[in-house]
């Protein structure tokens, strides 16, 4: 497992710990295949019943790494980031989040698939695709519309801004706003009572409320993906992450 993907199991709750404080937990591709054998692992081990994501006090997960993801980009349905969002899209098991501080990217887009969120009243999210000149991913073009309505998702990500905790909770992403050094705490308590909860009562109640939306969400991030990796190389994202490396504003004046 690496070292910035920290897993401990206390009280049948497999806590997931995102840990790379001094990049605010920006993912790289050895971090999703960390999380995705962790999450397969947990998905056939009787002794986990809940899953608890979370990071650093001041980071969820700032997105992903630019110059990982540049350095390699995802290829095919067997990249790191194409198995974990899977394998977390079909989790068969309670997954409850933690958020604080900095979510970026699939920092948010990923809470599209956990069962309960909770977040810090700092905690600021932000869905910045078309900025980089790329679309959304892990079916957020689907879930988004479905859980908040088509006007509110298309603001946020057709404009990309920071939003905070209490507007996520507004729009139905997140169950509580909470003092930051609450969260967590507040996320565990809520997990260890699920775990205490009968377990296979649980996972048909997931696996019904599910039912409708988990196949197209699986088809959604394929979708996608068909459209998100191409993106990554044409001019639009090269100017946007070329400006984001030289620290300037993008000019997308001259595209049409």
């Amino acid at each position: 497992m690496s070292e910035l993907i920290q897993t401990h199991l206390q009280d049948r709750v497999l806590t997931l710990r995102l840990n790379r404080p001094e990049k605010k937990n920006a993912l790289t591709q050895a971090m999703y295949a960390a999380m995705a054998e962790a999450l397969s692992q947990a998905a056939t081990n009787p002794e986990v019943r809940v899953v608890l994501f979370t990071g650093v006090p001041d980071a969820f997960s700032a997105g992903n790494d630019l110059q990982d993801f540049l350095s390699n980009p995802p290829a095919g349905e067997d990249a790191p980031v194409a198995r974990f969002m899977r394998t977390l899209a079909v989790f068969p098991k309670p997954v409850v989040a933690a958020v604080n501080g900095v979510a970026v990217g699939i920092g948010v887009t990923l809470l599209l698939h956990c069962d309960l969120v909770y977040a810090g009243q700092n905690a600021r999210l932000q869905m910045p695709f078309t900025n980089i000149g790329i679309c959304p991913e892990f079916a957020s073009t689907y879930l988004l519309p479905r859980i908040m309505g088509n006007v509110r998702a298309a603001e946020l990500v057709m404009f990309g801004e920071p939003f905070g905790a209490a507007k996520a909770h507004e729009y139905g992403l997140v169950n509580a706003v909470l003092p930051d050094t609450e969260v967590e705490p507040h996320a565990l308590e809520r997990a260890r009572k699920l775990a205490q909860q009968p377990p296979n009562a649980l996972r048909v109640t997931k696996k019904l409320m599910r039912r409708w939306s988990e196949s197209t969400a699986v088809e959604a991030i394929k979708i996608e993906a068909d459209h998100f990796i191409p993106m990554l190389r044409q001019a639009e994202a090269l100017e946007a992450m070329s400006a984001f490396m030289q620290k300037r504003k993008p000019d997308f004046s001259k595209f049409n």
